[in-house]
């Protein structure tokens, strides 16, 4: 037997013990936890769409001091008890004070006086509520009160906010706008977050092309990766395209692999005479397999191993395919290599329009469509087989993933899908 039939066979047999998407993930998991992913400190103002390496603390309280809420008057809550438009209390008018005052000109009000505040401006002492501008009447030097106010009514307290050393954002959290804003908020400065990782995506396949031509098939899929990378907030490296041929393979993973974290291939991953990619692998030393086949539609040729330490993903050529593979397997790994959460989409409970079935044992991610009739959401599979239909993706707006030991539902029945776009 040739060294191409031995590998054949191989890969054959591979196909034959097919893991489940469960026990792939769980290895992926084991694979890859002495990964240590670089920490970088970087200034909060660049922060955004970084993972902190660690839990931010509040350096102070926010905020810092006792300071009004409303444009009004500062009092003393006892002092306005009973209070009506009927039975005004009247106060002297001792001070006004800004948002910008100096703590330390803030004189004390006495029982029977009022200091006017204004939004943001500290209370001054003895002062535990404020009573706003349109409940009372000012003559120049006194108030009259028309409303009671209970105590801190009014008063955004010292650390209502963040509380000195509480937690502003937790270890692995992406950060948004709104956490930006806060960490600034507490006198950060700079912190400490995981750096970008670098993820590389290799297409294999001799008949691809880069523009469309009648003789060739556009490269579809190796656009789709570099893009799904960049939205996972990951630096992406196109180290183009091989030919179906394992030294050259070989050679271009050996190539990529010190330049990225992750690296993609796509293409030559099922049991065809082209089908290369794992052989080029497996010819590197010290290389090792974590799984080939798994039981999941579309993408079941979907692979793992680890090269020279890295994990090397074998996905599909086809488009949706190996959009699977990414959602499923490549965005999970990304996540624990910088500790942070799945950012699941979002979920709704729509109407099946037909029938749809799928083998028991393995587990369906299919493409449909929802949209709303009358106060319901209706979803319409498109496709359950045609990995290479961009078509489903680009008419689509989300995914129904049907569990291994579910084999379908029928027409009407209630689902739940994942919202990969807007609904009409």
């Amino acid at each position: 037997m040739s060294q191409s039939d031995n590998s054949l066979f191989f890969r054959t047999e591979i196909f034959k013990t097919l893991k489940g998407v469960d026990e792939a993930l769980s290895l992926i998991k084991l694979s890859v936890k002495d990964i240590v992913l670089d920490c970088i400190e970087i200034d909060v103002k660049n922060s955004l769409h970084y993972f902190p390496a660690e839990d931010i603390l509040a350096q102070q309280d926010v905020p810092n001091f006792d300071r009004s809420a409303v444009d009004g008057y500062a009092v003393i809550s006892n002092d306005v008890i009973g209070s009506s438009p009927t039975n005004p209390i009247v106060l002297k008018v001792v001070q006004k004070i800004y948002a910008d005052t100096n703590f330390d000109i803030l004189k004390p009000i006495n029982h029977g006086e009022a200091s006017i505040v204004y939004t943001g401006a500290p209370l001054p002492p003895n002062a535990d509520a404020v009573v706003m501008f349109e409940d009372t009447k000012f003559d120049g030097l006194m108030v009259q009160v028309f409303r009671p106010v209970s105590p801190y009514q009014n008063v955004s307290r010292k650390g209502e906010d963040f509380s000195k050393g509480s937690i502003v954002v937790e270890k692995g959290t992406l950060i948004r706008p709104w956490h930006l804003a806060a960490l600034l908020s507490t006198g950060l400065d700079k912190i400490r977050v995981y750096r970008r990782i670098k993820v590389g995506v290799l297409s294999t396949g001799s008949e691809l092309t880069e523009k469309y031509n009648v003789s060739g098939i556009v490269n579809t899929t190796k656009p789709l990766l570099l893009s799904l990378v960049s939205e996972e907030f990951c630096e992406a490296k196109d180290f183009g395209t091989v030919p179906d041929d394992r030294e050259a393979i070989r050679e271009k993973i050996l190539q990529a692999l010190p330049e990225v974290d992750i690296l993609l291939t796509t293409g030559g991953t099922s049991v065809g005479a082209t089908d290369l990619v794992s052989d080029a692998i497996l010819s590197i030393k010290g290389s090792k397999l974590i799984f080939h086949g798994v039981r999941v539609r579309p993408g079941r040729p979907t692979g793992m191993a680890l090269v020279n330490g890295k994990p090397v993903f074998m996905l599909s050529g086809y488009p949706v395919a190996s959009f699977t593979g990414f959602e499923v397997f490549v965005k999970y790994t990304i996540n624990l290599l910088r500790s942070s959460r799945q950012l699941d989409y979002p979920k709704i409970r729509a109407r099946l329009s037909r029938r749809l079935a799928k083998p028991v044992g393995v587990k369906a991610y299919v493409r449909v469509k929802v949209f709303k009739v009358g106060e319901e959401y209706v979803a319409e599979p498109l496709r359950l087989t045609g990995s290479g239909l961009l078509s489903t993706l680009t008419r689509g707006n989300a995914l129904l993933v049907i569990d291994e030991n579910v084999e379908g539902y029928d027409e009407g029945e209630v689902v739940e899908v994942q919202l990969i776009g807007g609904v009409v």
